[in-house]
């Protein structure tokens, strides 16, 4: 039961969002044998466990225990990219799109929270959180544009 009078789940969407985008640029990394795109997994990795870390205080807060679930729609892409790239003849370019499409979806689910009435503080958080994840979209862009 919520503890606040204001409505977390765009908050709670964000992390499952950002958790299942840890669990696949992990599996991506076991998939691909490149040396310079696992450094740069690693940072994604690196900077969507700090946001999941940033905003689980406004969950616990208000639901009592942390978001630990990642979105179903980054389970059914990461299946489905581990199935395409059996098949597929460029393996980074099909992880790389996808990924790239996971930046957008956690793009999406900010800028929904964002729109919300939330608690300032939180907002802060969310706008900070923004820019780390803009610039990880904007290199999966780069690299995605660079493997075309």
């Amino acid at each position: 039961m919520a503890d606040s009078n204001y409505d977390m789940e765009p908050v709670k969407e964000l992390i499952k969002v950002l958790n299942g985008g840890v669990d696949f640029y992990t599996e991506a990394k076991k998939k691909l044998d490149n040396i310079e795109l696992n450094r740069v997994f690693d940072q994604m990795i690196v900077d969507k466990a700090q946001a999941i870390s940033d905003l689980q205080p406004f969950v616990l807060i208000d639901e009592g225990e942390i978001e630990t679930d990642s979105a179903l729609s980054i389970d059914i892409r990461e299946s489905y990219t581990k199935l395409i790239g059996m098949v597929s003849t460029d393996k980074e370019h099909t992880y790389i799109s996808q990924l790239e499409e996971v930046e957008d979806k956690v793009l999406s689910k900010l800028d929904k929270a964002l729109s919300k009435d939330l608690p300032p503080k939180c907002k802060s958080v969310l706008l900070q959180i923004q820019t780390r994840m803009q610039a990880c979209h904007d290199q999966m862009k780069q690299l995605q544009e660079l493997t075309a």
